[in-house]
């Protein structure tokens, strides 16, 4: 009865997905806006702006805990109202800094706010993720995302087949993945969701990024020297350009056929780039001043020692791709 009824479960929610994206199907489809005068931009804040941000004294309670996530995550609801969903571990600082430079790029990304340290009411023994919690329901190094009102998800998209594939914001963003070093290109962690009349392509997790790329046991997340060390540009080409994603396992691992090609398949997606369309990246990323890519980071809770290699690793990348 139970197997039944999560079946039964299963079907329901898929047919609910069917139809939400058949009366979404003549949106109008977006994967890039401009995000204004990039001067204007607020990066301590990021997308959702200092109006959306969590109160680090405020009341939070817990709601539930989320057992199949990669990375330790629970949902807590603030004296607002307001639903978040709380990321433990090494993604909490990288995502949060990687969501405001797709925002001033122009890309979607969830409104991710760092938090150090904040209190959760009834919060119980996690089953992951315990040893970011102290006496007394104290979180601490965590990322809170904001659960947004009136969007809705319709599902994952794809890389290699989307409205925008050949377009100069789809290279643009395939830049986007390569100049953070983000290498869990995932579908899973591409999302669609229906807001404001259209249908948004959006970056849903962002968090496997500003270390190292490579195979596992050596790529790493949220490490700012493995970030500033490793290799930005593999190649370029009269008209293309190869940026470095090295994802693909050890050859021997192959075995595992379906995460094998997955993996391969990644480590393309930033190669084969149309230079302009890196170099306009580039040439916006630019105008970010020294100052809002150094909020970026101190805004994902990044000390000042790794703040400065942060943000003179990215600015070397920045200036590399508005020179092609």
């Amino acid at each position: 009865m139970l197997a039944l009824a999560a079946s039964s479960a299963g079907i329901t929610a898929q047919k609910q997905d069917s139809d939400a994206a058949k009366a979404s199907a003549n949106l109008p489809e977006r994967i890039w806006r401009d995000p204004g005068p990039m001067a204007t931009l607020n990066m301590v804040y990021g997308s959702g702006g200092k109006a959306h941000a969590p109160d680090p004294a405020g009341t939070f309670t817990f709601v539930r805990e989320d057992p199949v996530a990669s990375n330790p995550k629970f949902d807590v609801i603030d004296a607002r109202g307001v639903e978040w969903k709380v990321k433990l571990g090494q993604e909490s600082q990288s995502e949060t800094a990687a969501t405001r430079f797709l925002w001033a790029a122009g890309y979607f990304a969830d409104e991710d706010y760092y938090l150090a340290e904040f209190t959760v009411k009834g919060l119980p023994t996690l089953q992951r993720g315990e040893e970011f919690v102290s006496p007394g329901g104290i979180v601490h190094g965590a990322r809170l995302e904001r659960k947004q009102t009136a969007v809705e998800k319709l599902g994952h998209w794809d890389w290699y087949d989307n409205p925008f594939v050949g377009q100069r914001e789809m290279n643009g963003l395939r830049v986007m993945m390569a100049l953070m070093n983000s290498w869990d290109l995932k579908d899973v962690n591409n999302a669609i969701y229906v807001v404001g009349g259209e249908r948004r392509y959006a970056i849903s997790d962002a968090g496997a990024a500003f270390g190292k790329t490579g195979k596992a046991g050596t790529r790493s997340k949220g490490d700012p020297s493995d970030y500033a060390e490793s290799k930005f540009i593999a190649e370029v080409h009269p008209t293309t350009v190869d940026l470095v994603l090295h994802s693909r396992p050890f050859f021997l691992s192959a075995i595992a056929v379906s995460n094998y090609r997955e993996r391969s398949k990644m480590e393309q997606i930033t190669k084969d780039i149309p230079r302009a369309d890196a170099r306009w990246l580039g040439q916006r990323l630019s105008k970010l001043t020294d100052r809002q890519i150094r909020d970026a980071f101190r805004a994902a809770g990044y000390g000042a020692d790794d703040v400065g290699i942060l943000a003179k690793a990215i600015r070397k990348r920045i200036a590399a791709l508005k020179a092609l």
